[in-house]
């Protein structure tokens, strides 16, 4: 049963990276980026590592795709 629920997260994962590399849009693929993160992570905990889970859902799944938001914002409303 492990090991199936492992090759579903993994296929889920390689779905979502692939959905992201597609995606043009900067706000969508931020989105997607955090879908993708937090796919990772249950990645990680099916594969016993809760750890690094923990800290893909902190980076991975809310920093980085704020980041990004935050940044296409600014640019979309230019210089002040």
């Amino acid at each position: 049963m492990s090991d199936a629920l492992a090759v579903v997260a993994l296929t889920l994962v390689g779905v979502a990276g692939t959905a992201v590399a597609w995606t043009f849009d900067p706000a969508r693929q931020a989105v997607l980026s955090s879908v993708f993160g937090v796919l990772l992570a249950v990645l990680f905990t099916v594969l016993q590592a809760p750890d690094v889970a923990l800290s893909q859902i902190g980076v991975g799944a809310a920093l980085v795709p704020l980041m990004v938001v935050l940044t296409v914002r600014r640019i979309r409303r230019g210089p002040r």
